[in-house]
């Protein structure tokens, strides 16, 4: 049975393991990205991975998700935040080929998030839907019939900076967000915080960490409203970490999208939480590989 490397590369950690042709993942390794070092060092890690892993195991091709826009079809990363210094540029596609003569595959990680979701998880079985990924930022993606949309210059569905009450919509309603708001409500450092504990103090009865939960997902449910005006999706799945919160926070996501939207629209749109959790992105990197190299490979 062939064997793939799938690679997930976030800001924080770069999460890789072996997945056979039948998507189901047989091991799962992780280390820092150290991502202030910059995307050359963090190429060579990459580089390193591969090879340390192609003298453990026959591996048929790479495939690899990563943060910031990407050429598909290049595999080329054209556009990246200062999150990551100097990762506009890098090709790991063509590092991989020229070193390793393996085929590798190269996809946004948030695409990958939402391939992963239509073909094996809360989408399945959908004809179109919208990711969502509520972390630092707001990312997004658009999925049709189990294949990512692009758009003209591959850089379909960047949400994050659509305009929401005159800032961009990660602005406004980030899990970062909510983290520095209720830290500056309380003055203290928002060092001292985060979502699972402002979601635990809001259990506790916290009016600051309630008030503000609900700030968020009103944010969050008027981006999801102009989306789906434009798309018209049959689902929208929200991920990240801050998601797995998912049922704690439906009620109140659903009560905004009941104002925002017209019913037309709101009695066909489902809303979901994301299912695959940390393999997502793994998971996703290898059904592009696979859609893009059939069963030949």
């Amino acid at each position: 049975m062939k064997r793939y490397l799938a690679i997930d590369i976030g800001g924080t950690a770069i999460k890789y393991g072996i997945i056979d042709e039948d998507a189901r993942i047989l091991s799962r390794e992780e280390t820092a990205t150290n991502s202030f070092q910059g995307g050359e060092k963090i190429l060579l890690k990459v580089l390193d991975i591969v090879e340390e892993k192609i003298h453990e195991e026959e591996i048929t091709g790479v495939a690899i998700s990563t943060a910031g826009m990407v050429n598909p079809d290049s595999g080329e990363i054209f556009y990246a935040s200062d999150l990551i210094p100097g990762y506009e540029g890098i090709n790991y596609k063509k590092e991989i080929k020229e070193k390793f003569d393996l085929p590798c595959e190269v996809e946004n990680d948030v695409n990958c998030a939402g391939l992963a979701e239509s073909i094996s998880g809360a989408a399945k079985g959908t004809g179109s839907s919208v990711m969502l990924t509520v972390g630092t930022g707001i990312g997004g993606c658009l999925i049709i019939n189990d294949r990512i949309y692009h758009g003209f210059s591959n850089a379909a569905c960047e949400v994050g900076y659509m305009r929401i009450d005159g800032d961009n919509y990660e602005r406004k309603g980030a899990a970062s967000v909510l983290v520095k708001n209720v830290a500056a409500e309380k003055n203290e450092s928002p060092d001292s915080w985060n979502g699972r504990k402002v979601f635990e103090k809001a259990l506790a009865g916290d009016e600051v960490c309630k008030r503000n939960i609900d700030i968020m997902c009103h944010e969050i449910a008027k981006g999801i409203a102009n989306i789906c005006y434009v798309v018209n999706p049959e689902m929208v799945v929200l991920g990240g970490g801050i998601m797995a919160q998912g049922e704690k926070i439906r009620g109140i996501l659903e009560r905004y999208l009941d104002i925002y939207l017209v019913p037309g629209i709101r009695k066909h749109t489902k809303l979901q939480f994301a299912e695959n959790g940390n393999d997502a992105g793994m998971l996703g990197a290898f059904y592009n590989f696979r859609q893009k190299h059939g069963s030949d490979n």
